[in-house]
């Protein structure tokens, strides 16, 4: 492991779905979101390689994708470093999230879900307040990427979805740490159990008005 490279706990243990390259760049990707890849630091393949008991190669590839998400930026010679997007960034980030998830989530309580996919998500729903309790910030993160992007796949637009997926990530969610540790990240986490019960109960209109919210809250997070 290079000098520049510090060591990264939560980028140890792999869940055995999809291929390693990819389950590297979500790691990578929730520990940029969390913070724990700092941007003052330069990290090299090699040395996140060996945290991950894996060649570089698949990692060299996992920080290139970053790097075309606009997430990271290469150094030659040396390797890569966090990109930390401006003020104005993460606000234009907010207004194009506003303009595709609220309505998408009116299109989807308009059209109402099915039992067994409703199911799927009150779980992940679920998920996302215990990591928020636990302070399991890449679980937080990695679950509730997965609950916004499947329910917005209820619209039946897979295009839609990749991009409020890069959207999430380039942005990032600043603050999650800190907000945690002081339990303010839980009533965030709860809403969306509270838009799954909006839609099940047919009140399109408040499910709307609750996903504005939820995602106005999210900025805030950030500003933090």
């Amino acid at each position: 492991m290079s000098a520049t490279d510090t060591p990264v706990s939560t980028l140890t243990s792999f869940l055995p779905r999809r291929s390693m390259r990819d389950v590297i760049i979500e790691k990578l990707r929730g520990a940029i979101i969390t913070g724990e890849l700092r941007p003052d630091v330069v990290y090299s393949a090699p040395g996140l390689a060996e945290q991950f008991g894996v060649s570089a190669t698949p990692v060299r590839e996992a920080m290139i994708d970053l790097a075309k998400e606009g997430l990271v930026e290469t150094v030659r010679n040396k390797g890569f470093r966090i990109r930390e997007p401006s003020e104005q960034e993460l606000d234009n980030l907010a207004e194009v999230r506003l303009l595709i998830e609220v309505p998408t989530v009116r299109k989807v309580a308009d059209a109402g879900i099915d039992p067994q996919q409703l199911a799927e998500l009150r779980t992940l729903a679920f998920g996302i307040e215990k990591a928020a309790t636990e302070h399991d910030f890449i679980t937080y993160i990695s679950i509730d990427t997965e609950f916004h992007c499947r329910l917005l796949s209820l619209a039946g637009n897979n295009e839609l979805v990749e991009t409020v997926r890069s959207l999430r990530s380039r942005s990032r969610l600043y603050g999650v740490r800190p907000l945690a540790e002081r339990g303010e990240l839980i009533p965030s986490a709860h809403e969306h159990v509270e838009i799954l019960n909006l839609i099940e109960q047919g009140a399109a209109e408040s499910a709307e008005q609750l996903i504005r919210r939820h995602i106005g809250h999210v900025r805030d997070i950030w500003a933090e």
